[in-house]
């Protein structure tokens, strides 16, 4: 059959930041274990550097647990824009990607979200493609885009805007539930709102600018 494989990169990194070719000791093990090795954006080619900081630009460590903002560094990564004179390095000679990762000892990165989609509530930082990713298991809802809204207590929570499939009727209360049997409870959503269609973009994302200018004071 035809062998998918996934891999992450950007345009500043022309373009090749990571792919993901398995070790020959994950053929070994469980369906479960491979699948989850599968699931991830891959390990780094020779020549380019990752590594996940926090909000103070301080190192994480590569356990795939903890997550933070990701940086690469190497030959072929731009320290700068056409035109502009500002390094978009930083100090130590980094490239802030603006995607949010995770990265195991092995060197396998797992994107979890951009910077600017996640959500932080009452100190905790949620993912909305966690939160997303989970509701498209739904069998009622096609797709979700899932943005922070402004909370008085908080600071901010989740709040989800899903398509349903055609002929369904799914309701708030069972998109929650099915939900909250594998996202923890301050990660579900306070509200769900069901659209007809979600405003994509020329690449095919969703385009989550118009859903906060739209949606973000709900």
């Amino acid at each position: 059959g035809i062998e998918f494989r996934h891999a992450w990169g950007m345009t500043e990194m022309s373009p090749l930041g990571s792919v993901n070719t398995l070790l020959p000791s994950h053929r070994e093990q469980s369906v479960e274990e491979y699948s989850h090795f599968q699931t991830k954006q891959g390990r780094p080619p020779f020549g380019v550097q990752l590594r996940i900081v926090d909000d103070d630009g301080k190192p994480l460590p590569h356990d795939g647990v903890m997550f933070g903002e990701l940086q690469v560094r190497g030959p072929w990564v731009v320290d700068g824009y056409f035109k502009e004179d500002k390094s978009q390095l930083t100090p130590d000679g980094w490239f802030p990607t603006g995607d949010v990762a995770t990265i195991d000892g092995q060197s396998y990165i797992q994107i979890t979200d951009r910077t600017k989609d996640l959500i932080k509530s009452g100190g905790e930082w949620i993912s909305s493609i966690d939160v997303e990713n989970t509701a498209m298991g739904h069998p009622d809802i096609i797709m979700a885009a899932v943005i922070g809204v402004p909370h008085e207590k908080w600071g901010e929570r989740p709040l989800m805007i899903a398509v349903p499939t055609p002929d369904s009727s799914p309701t708030k209360e069972s998109v929650l539930k099915y939900l909250s049997e594998t996202l923890a409870k301050w990660q579900l959503p306070d509200d769900v709102i069901f659209v007809d269609e979600l405003p994509m973009g020329a690449t095919g994302k969703v385009r989550k600018v118009a859903l906060r200018e739209e949606y973000g004071t709900e």
